[in-house]
């Protein structure tokens, strides 16, 4: 039985071996109810039976040095280990230390206090409540007046948009478009002004496919409910929206190369060419060009721009050898033409006279900065190649005759002829290092210069244009015009080629029928090989004419001559001036000729593109010709006429309307009334 007073049982608190933690735990941490220091709990909120005394308070230092009151006196029994207590301490003898005073010890972390409910403990600061208030306040007003200025901008241009300084804020879309074709009608048919190498060029916008884009332009803007940033710009500031541009990309680039045939220059490289057997230098001269890309974007950008004048690009282009260079080369050039050149092949042989060969030969650029000599071979070796190579195996080129009407086509053939790249290789390497002049040829395969597929493929099956001049018959001049009208009778010109009547026919000389007769030189009438070939080319320069194909070069005579059109008539010689023209369609263009003893005929066949009107001015600047006697066997009269000035237009007309025109100005001189005392006939010339 045990003794009477305090029980002897060990304690019954399970956490009595637990160790306290070292660390206090903060007042007031959350979920954790503070304990009275006196142990009576008051003002704790711990769960229902859970004594204070779990959280270890130690007791007092008094009650740990005797045993409690009415006890028997006997030293205190150290407590075996257990887990739990079966009879609490009294809560005065515990010492007060709670989680509180140990948040780690807490799950989650340190625990804040929980707000009073009565809001009396920790209220929040007045100026804060006030501040949050007001700013609450202004941000209902603000919202509230933006609400109230977007609605009465929506649908509408913002306040404040301009397009090139006309107000449109306010408006619909529709309004607005109204406004900008009124207001800016004048600005849109003003000439966009340009320049290029130092002058001003007018370009009339509609004709260059710009127009105003009043649509695009107005989409620009919002016209729908504005955000925020829209009012407050539409309330404070400007937007000045850029005209929009719609742009015909073919009329614009069409006047773009209207105006680069105004501003380019094509660069004249230097070169040596010869006039007769004296050597003349080409001075090389710097070109330019109209950057046309560039140029396009500037107009499609001056239009309705802030400025209506605009600088084009213009790149200049330098040439590849020097004036010194040119000069040095054309010192020695003689030397290249001071002996014919003997062309030989299988004991045959044929003399390249020394004006044949200044003809053909030349010195041009070499890419670093010299020259080389440039021989063309083939032109030169035209009228001989027959004397060294069969015509029985010479080739043939395709042809048409014409049947009934219609032209039928001639087949070509290959056959053999004079390699003319090794002799052009030949020439110019005696030319540049020297050695023998006698020069041995190798014949090769040599094809036609059409062949019958791309024959068939020119479109060659109208005429296209003819044209007939007189002669009175039986005199020397018109054996050559008929022979030259032979020699050219059933000639190809290709799409895209470049007729020269001295390329193709070369020198005139009496083994191919051409003989001596009279023609102008210097303004007096002389004996030539070949006199009378400029009435065949006068007539050949009318059916270019009136074929509606591009004159390259022509040149009149010095002299009118009645027997041909006024302005409409062209003289040639060897090896200069040279007729030229351009065949710049797409087809091929068919050369037929005709004569009879008093006529030259010249007819074109190709596929018609234009329908040609020649429309000629009255005859001005009329000057008198001038008296003169002759003496000498070598005199031939010559009959005066007054000079004067024509202008003569080339109307180019497609189904009956005019595409194009042509105007040119041809200067004639007074042609001296020439006696002779000799009692000469005066003869006709070219």
């Amino acid at each position: 039985m045990g003794n009477a007073g305090s029980p002897t049982d060990p304690p019954t608190d399970p956490f009595a071996a637990v160790p306290l933690p070292t660390r206090p735990v903060r007042p007031g941490a959350r979920g954790i109810a503070p304990v009275s220091g006196d142990g009576s709990g008051n003002g704790s909120r711990l769960p229902p039976g859970v004594s204070p005394d779990i959280f270890g308070s130690p007791a007092p230092a008094s009650a740990r040095s005797s045993g409690p009151a009415g006890g028997t006196g006997l030293p205190p029994v150290t407590p075996a280990a257990q887990p739990w207590r079966v009879a609490a301490r009294p809560e005065s003898s515990l010492q007060q230390r709670t989680l509180r005073d140990e948040p780690s010890l807490m799950p989650g972390g340190p625990v804040r206090p929980e707000p009073s409910p009565s809001g009396e403990e920790d209220p929040p600061p007045r100026r804060l409540r006030r501040i949050l208030a007001a700013v609450l306040a202004l941000v209902m007003l603000a919202g509230a007046a933006y609400a109230a200025a977007a609605i009465l901008m929506s649908g509408k241009m913002l306040p404040g948009t301009r397009v090139r300084g006309v107000p449109i804020g306010g408006l619909t879309a529709t309004e607005a478009a109204d406004r900008l074709r009124g207001e800016l009608a004048d600005e849109e048919t003003k000439d966009v002004v340009v320049r290029a190498a130092g002058k001003k060029y007018a370009i009339d916008p509609g004709k260059a496919g710009l127009e105003f884009d009043v649509v695009s332009t107005i989409d620009q803007a919002s016209s729908g409910f504005p955000s925020p940033p829209q009012v407050w710009r539409a309330l404070t500031a400007t937007t000045d929206l850029k005209p929009e541009v719609s742009v015909e990309p073919e009329l614009l680039n069409s006047t773009v190369e209207a105006l680069a045939r105004k501003v380019d220059v094509e660069v004249r490289e230097g070169a040596v060419t010869f006039e007769g057997l004296k050597p003349v230098a080409v001075t090389p001269a710097s070109g330019r060009k109209l950057d046309r890309e560039a140029a396009a974007g500037a107009i499609e950008k001056a239009f309705l721009g802030p400025a209506r004048e605009v600088e084009l690009p213009v790149s200049t282009i330098r040439p590849e050898v020097t004036a010194d260079t040119v000069k040095r080369v054309a010192a020695d050039a003689d030397k290249a033409v001071s002996g014919p050149v003997i062309l030989t092949h299988s004991g045959r042989q044929v003399r390249l006279d020394t004006g044949i060969l200044a003809a053909h030969l030349s010195f041009e650029p070499d890419g670093k900065g010299g020259m080389r000599p440039v021989f063309d071979a083939a032109g030169a070796v035209a009228t001989v190649e027959r004397k060294l190579v069969d015509p029985a195996s010479a080739p043939r080129d395709p042809t048409f005759e014409i049947v009934g009407g219609k032209p039928r086509l001639v087949p070509g053939r290959k056959g053999k002829g004079i390699d003319d790249q090794r002799l052009a290789q030949a020439v110019t390497r005696m030319v540049a290092e020297g050695g023998s002049r006698t020069i041995p040829v190798t014949l090769t395969t040599v094809r036609p210069r059409i062949s019958e597929a791309e024959a068939r493929g020119l479109g060659i099956k109208q005429k296209i244009s003819e044209f007939t001049t007189n002669f009175p018959c039986c005199q020397p001049r018109v054996t050559n015009i008929r022979t030259i009208a032979k020699l050219l009778d059933g000639y190809l010109v290709k799409p895209g080629e470049t007729f020269s009547l001295n390329g193709v026919i070369g020198q005139r000389d009496t083994a191919r029928g051409f003989v001596p007769a009279p023609m102008i030189q210097n303004g007096r009438l002389v004996d030539s090989v070949g006199g009378g070939i400029s009435q065949f080319v006068t007539t050949m320069y009318n059916a270019v004419f009136f074929g509606g194909l591009e004159d390259v070069q022509h040149v009149p005579h010095e002299f009118y001559i009645s027997r041909y059109p006024a302005g409409r008539e062209s003289t040639v010689s060897w090896p200069a001036p040279d007729f030229r023209w351009k065949n710049d369609s797409k087809y091929g263009v068919l050369v037929k000729t005709s004569t009879t003893a008093t006529s030259v005929t010249v007819s074109f066949w190709s596929t018609r593109r234009y329908e040609i009107e020649s429309v000629s001015s009255d005859r001005y600047d009329l000057t008198p010709f001038e008296n003169a006697t002759g003496s000498g066997p070598d005199c031939m009269p010559m009959t005066g006429q007054q000079g004067f000035t024509i202008d003569v237009t080339r109307i180019f007309k497609q189904d009956g309307r005019e595409v194009k025109r042509e105007t040119r100005k041809v200067v004639y001189k007074p042609e001296t009334n020439l006696t002779c005392d000799s009692t000469a006939t005066p003869e006709q010339a070219d």
